[in-house]
């Protein structure tokens, strides 16, 4: 490795995540049975994958001999990354079981894979959650944050409270920040963390719009908090809020409009910390990312695409609400316009038809099943088309995404890089930019990748060797 200005990652990460749901025990019990030898982490790109360097001041050859200076390194041996025996987890979540009661009852992994870390995952037990029923209807949690005196002075967990509680119980969204940093400095303290890092991997909300009145400043969202305004201030900003305020990273691993608005940004760069987000890129629209360029670069023509899902775990429990679905719906739509932009080619790609539907089916669980029906023209206007048929496991494609957020945001921490992290696009459905500038998404997986090896050579010290278009 190169001498770089990053710090080096010393001493304990700490993750914590909000939610203790499939996705989440999934990743923690995986990264357990890693580190202890049991299985591999396959799927990570920050433990497998490797980056073309140059290094003028190193001769290396190729088969024939000739002199390319030019070598393929793996991510860790580029940069300074977290290891896998110094992450430590905590999480939130409204119900209380533990994280070995919860990853039981998400049946993702084998019973086997489970027990083989049970010590440790029965030392996970979840934060009372900072909740509003309002922004996800189909939980009834009742391991939450509730204010239990009127001057709304201290507050406990009620464990046992009734899941018609009335919305007055909840602490004001300002007082959700108090109690949340409070959380992350108890837990920083308790584990001996040097650094954390919060993940939301929790359910996705209801669909807030940006509100130029509200989510354009600092100023005006702190207000707005202050006022308890729960129309316009998501719990999920709440905990973005604290994490930054407490100097940890945050990653946004639902379509929740959280860190995507501008007040948002500011506090990111007041605090100089970064964030990411957002929405997990696992199954379909990983496939669409993928394939739309194909297409693009084909120059084929697209009539339209048609995507449909079933799935039957919590996440599909939640989404088959109709507000709760907007949002998802939203962060999926957006992938096409960027990679084709029909503005630029109106023959190609000027009037096709773009629909998303995500269906709720138990007998699934977390075996997701996308569909893509695809309708391309090709010479002189005539018809085709593609299907993709994608049995895949939600969980099982969701936590290695995890765990390279993580290690990767952390190293931006240590690297100086504050507010959007642009390259970690390449892991999130709807990537963050500046729409206020007029910015456009890259949503382009071919180029999201060419972003994320320039930012580790560049984090690493090596030269940029690869040009985005």
């Amino acid at each position: 490795m190169k001498n770089t200005d990053v710090e080096p990652a010393e001493g304990r990460l700490g993750i914590l995540i909000v939610g203790n749901g499939a996705v989440a025990t999934t990743f923690i019990t995986g990264v357990l049975m890693a580190r202890r030898g049991l299985a591999k982490p396959i799927g990570s790109m920050t433990q497998y994958d490797k980056v073309r360097v140059r290094d003028n001041k190193r001769e290396t050859t190729d088969n024939n001999g000739k002199e390319t200076g030019k070598r393929y390194l793996h991510y860790g041996e580029i940069v300074p990354l977290a290891s896998l025996d110094d992450l430590v987890f905590g999480c939130w979540d409204v119900y209380p079981q533990n994280a070995y009661q919860a990853a039981v009852y998400a049946q993702v992994l084998s019973k086997e894979d489970i027990d083989s870390v049970r010590d440790e995952l029965e030392q996970i037990v979840p934060m009372a959650a900072a909740f509003d029923k309002d922004y996800v209807k189909r939980l009834d949690g009742n391991n939450i944050k509730v204010a239990c005196c009127e001057s709304h002075k201290s507050y406990e967990t009620h464990k046992s409270y009734e899941s018609h509680r009335p919305q007055s119980s909840l602490p004001t969204r300002w007082e959700m920040v108090e109690l949340l940093r409070e959380d992350i400095r108890r837990f920083r303290e308790e584990k001996l963390c040097s650094r954390v890092v919060v993940l939301w991997a929790a359910s996705t909300e209801i669909y807030v719009p940006v509100d130029k009145d509200v989510h354009y400043s600092l100023e005006a969202l702190e207000r707005a908090m202050k006022a308890d305004d729960r129309k316009h201030v998501a719990p999920s900003m709440c905990y973005a809020y604290a994490a930054l305020t407490e100097g940890c990273p945050f990653i946004m691993g639902a379509p929740n409009t959280t860190v995507d608005i501008p007040a948002m940004w500011q506090l990111a760069e007041k605090t100089q910390m970064p964030i990411a987000g957002k929405d997990f890129k696992t199954g379909q629209t990983l496939v669409k990312s993928g394939f739309a360029p194909i297409i693009g670069t084909r120059c084929l023509a697209l009539d339209g695409w048609f995507s449909t899902n079933i799935l039957g775990n919590r996440d599909g429990l939640v989404l088959d609400e109709p507000e709760n679905f907007h949002t998802k719906e939203v962060s999926k739509l957006s992938t096409l316009e960027t990679i084709l932009q029909p503005d630029e080619q109106p023959d190609l790609y000027g009037g096709y038809y773009h629909k998303v539907r995500i269906n709720y089916y138990p007998p699934r669980n977390d075996n997701k099943e996308s569909w893509d029906n695809i309708d391309i023209r090709g010479w002189l206007g005539y018809p085709m088309q593609i299907k993709i048929n994608f049995l895949c496991r939600d969980s099982i494609l969701a936590a290695p995404v995890c765990l390279d957020l993580c290690l990767l945001i952390d190293l931006a921490a240590r690297a100086g890089r504050w507010g959007m992290q642009r390259f970690l696009s390449f892991f999130l459905k709807s990537p963050m930019h500046d729409y206020t500038q007029g910015e456009r998404p890259v949503n382009h997986l071919y180029r999201q990748h060419t972003m994320l090896r320039n930012a580790l050579r560049e984090m690493g010290g090596y030269e940029a060797d690869e040009e985005m278009d």
